[in-house]
């Protein structure tokens, strides 16, 4: 038995199919997870696969440095590589999970048993345990801490001019962030602040549907608490308008999504603890949980039931939190929705983010926004290559930028009158690389808000 669990023979999945189902829990508990010996020797058995295959070259840049290191070795095979240059994979990895999801033939439960991305976090688990991570590292996966600080009024304001002065810009490339990576700007007013400031209506309002209790406690996510509070005051509003109620849970905090991209799973288990009893309790007092983050919703929907695939609460916290726009399309499916629309978005360039795809919901957001007359969705699926943290890093920024080229070439071709993701970090990496003046990125739940004349 492997560090994923056991294997069995059957065909290929493909995206949406029920076979994702089958991945194995994350083994990481077991002592031998964190053995470099054996995750060396593991990492050796599926780069070699991988080397036979090459169907996700053109997707992050761990296949092309892979790739480029099997081909310029001796033997022009794995075993040419160097052992310490598989490092230079784990590196350029950001879990986006898209080559388990839409690529690789031989994921669970075939019987060579490839889960590349998980293979490739148990790398950095055993990295992150044997060296720790750098201060750099360590600040910008701590989000509570730095947006708590940053957020202070006074100190948001000198944070947010520093950020955009060239010279302030220069000095941090120092320190290992890159001069030319948009920064998120932050915000004292928080969205909880907004939330709890604005919210109208009562709970006796809620109407269920079969899948939904129509009233939601939204989890507003580190991110969008201190970052793009706007974005969640706009999801308010959009549910507000159709009926559904709207809370927040009593105290949250990091999903422990990017100390999960660093390896940090004790910092993840920590997180876990923190969230899923207050999750829990507003559940079972009939709330559902929406966060406006892709990567949040997917940490729960995801990655802890993975990690705690025996945890009760976690798997009730996994049936009861959503996507907003999977939220509202499951309410329209039964004739819950509004579609009461007093504004044309015209012809909208969307991005569906990674972590969105990888939920397995299909493309719910392009289905909202198609209720929207005299509307055209453009529909652009490539990763944007931001992931949080790795678009910001210095050695890392150019090569994100590749990997967003082509869909700032579709924006481009396309010229809409929207254009956003449903991932504001990946909105802020399309904008970086069209010409300087163009339209800033609309988040989706903006565009909607507009569309309804909120």
């Amino acid at each position: 038995m492997s560090i994923y669990g056991a294997t069995a023979m059957a065909s290929p999945k493909r995206e949406g199919s029920l076979e994702a189902a089958t991945r194995h829990p994350l083994d990481w508990k077991n002592p031998d997870f964190y053995n470099e010996a054996s995750v060396l020797k593991e990492m050796e058995r599926v780069f070699d696969l991988c080397h036979g295959c090459r169907r996700c070259v053109s997707l992050c840049n761990s296949f092309p440095t892979l790739f480029d290191l099997v081909d310029n070795s001796e033997s022009m095979e794995v075993d040419g590589v160097k052992k310490e240059d598989y490092w230079q994979v784990v590196d350029h990895c950001y879990l986006c999970d898209l080559c388990y999801m839409t690529k690789c033939p031989y994921t669970p439960p075939h019987e060579w048993n490839i889960d590349f991305p998980h293979l490739m976090l148990r790398a950095k688990a055993v990295h992150f345990k044997k060296d720790g991570a750098s201060m750099r590292d360590k600040l910008l996966t701590s989000t509570d801490l730095v947006g708590s600080l940053a957020g202070i009024p006074v100190v948001s304001t000198v944070v947010n001019s520093l950020n955009q002065n060239a010279t302030f810009r220069k000095g941090l490339a120092k320190v290992g962030i890159h001069p030319n990576a948009i920064v998120p700007a932050y915000h004292s007013k928080t969205a909880r602040k907004l939330i709890n400031e604005e919210k109208t209506l009562e709970p006796t309002a809620a109407e269920p549907t079969s899948r939904t209790t129509g009233k939601v406690a939204i989890f507003t996510t580190c991110y969008g608490n201190r970052n793009a509070p706007d974005t969640v005051e706009d999801l308010m509003k959009v549910f507000e308008h159709n009926g559904i109620p709207v809370a927040l849970m009593a105290k949250e905090q990091c999903c422990g999504m990017p100390k999960l991209e660093l390896g940090d799973l004790d910092a993840v288990a920590a997180a876990k603890e923190a969230n899923i009893p207050q999750m829990l309790a507003m559940i079972n007092d009939g709330w559902d949980i929406v966060a406006p983050i892709p990567s949040c919703v997917l940490m729960f929907k995801q990655e802890l039931p993975l990690m705690f695939p025996d945890d009760e609460d976690v798997k009730t916290v996994k049936q009861r939190i959503f996507d907003p726009f999977e939220y509202l399309m499951l309410r329209h499916r039964e004739a819950k929705l509004k579609t009461d629309f007093k504004q044309s978005l015209g012809k909208v360039a969307y991005h569906t983010a990674c972590h969105l795809r990888v939920q397995n919901i299909g493309y719910k957001t392009r289905e909202m926004l198609e209720l929207v007359p005299d509307t055209k969705v453009e529909l652009l699926e490539r990763c944007s290559g931001h992931d949080g943290t790795y678009a910001v890093k210095a050695e890392f920024h150019e090569i994100s930028m590749k990997i967003c080229r082509p869909i700032v070439s579709k924006v481009k071709q396309s010229k809409p009158d929207y254009y956003g993701s449903d991932c504001p970090m990946a909105g802020d990496q399309i904008e970086n690389g069209l010409d300087e003046g163009a339209n800033a990125p609309t988040h989706p739940l903006t565009m909607l808000r507009i569309a309804y004349g909120l």
